[in-house]
């Protein structure tokens, strides 16, 4: 069973066309978590609509708490056995699911894959996130410079024993789960492009941060690294 968590949050300009282009790649049995951060709005009536027509969507009202914590609260309602992270304004290409699925029946316990980078009218501005980015696995890298992009992993949920909880001010949920995965897991980077990343000026992630709350963010996440690692907590 593949579980989808999708964190939304005023996301009603192009949840829909996300929504549609998932499911047709989901079996029957499949599930999309959709945590909606600010319910009562045109997102809610959106995927509520979206759910009578599908059972396999799920509503779910988030905490009001940011973005790391709206995917903590999906990923809590995931009841699959492969949970897909995914973002609110991007596009799944048709073979995602199967090209995914094909690098976990390899051994591979999470899972990234590469991206298209589109404008806002999904005209491809960059063919390669993966070679903008400087992508690459490993531990100690991937605390300098994040490779794990949350709309682009998926993990096998053995791995959530490691992951949860997400500490709370870890400013990036894509870059823990990725960590938890060098350190317990088996990763596969998939090169094929499978999504549409969409860069517009409603993005709730992304944008400029300073050189100070960048060390500041490293310091917090080493300090939670070592107390998870060293002391499962």
């Amino acid at each position: 069973m593949i579980s989808v968590a999708l964190a939304a949050y005023k996301g009603e300009k192009y949840i829909e066309e996300q929504l549609r282009s998932i499911l047709p790649q989901l079996s029957a049995g499949d599930e999309i978590i959709v945590s909606d951060d600010k319910p009562g709005g045109a997102t809610e009536k959106i995927v509520r609509a979206l759910a009578a027509e599908d059972p396999r969507i799920v509503y779910v009202e988030g905490k009001g708490r940011g973005v790391v914590q709206n995917f903590v609260n999906a990923i809590r309602y995931c009841k699959g056995d492969k949970i897909f992270l995914c973002d609110q304004d991007d596009v799944w290409l048709p073979n995602k699911v199967k090209r995914v699925t094909e690098a976990f029946e390899s051994g591979a316990t999470l899972v990234l894959h590469n991206a298209y980078v589109t404008d806002e009218n999904l005209n491809i501005t960059d063919y390669s996130f993966f070679k903008t980015r400087g992508s690459k696995k490993g531990f100690f890298k991937n605390i300098v410079k994040n490779s794990y992009m949350g709309c682009c992993m998926a993990f096998d949920k053995s791995l959530l024993k490691k992951i949860m909880p997400i500490p709370r001010y870890v400013p990036m949920h894509d870059q823990w789960i990725g960590l938890m995965g060098e350190k317990y897991g088996k990763v596969a980077f998939v090169d094929e492009p499978l999504i549409y990343y969409r860069i517009h000026g409603g993005n709730v992630t992304g944008g400029e941060t300073s050189f100070h709350q960048k060390l500041l963010w490293r310091r917090y996440l080493l300090k939670r690294l070592f107390v998870r690692i060293a002391f499962n907590r």
